[in-house]
């Protein structure tokens, strides 16, 4: 789970201002963050499904945003899958 701490340095991050937890690149980090941590857990939880059905939906979640991300801002888009260290 994300602590308050760790999604506030998210929104520092990404967001325009600290009530900025609404924009695509503050819900990116914050699932990207989500995902780390549950990916973590299956380190010594091999056989749990449950909470892999809740990783994959994360993971799409995380897709669609990052699609949308692209198709209206590729400079912010870019700059994201950068700091994140997501894909190339």
């Amino acid at each position: 789970m994300i602590c308050q701490k760790q999604k506030a340095e998210a929104v520092q991050k990404f967001g325009k201002n600290v009530k900025d937890t609404g924009s695509t690149e503050v819900q990116v980090a914050i699932l990207t963050k989500r995902i780390d941590d549950l990916a973590g857990h299956f380190q010594g939880h091999k056989h749990d499904y449950h909470s892999q059905r809740g990783l994959m939906m994360l993971i799409g979640k995380r897709r669609r945003l990052l699609k949308y991300l692209r198709a209206t801002s590729e400079e912010r888009y870019s700059k994201v899958i950068s700091e994140l260290g997501l894909r190339r």
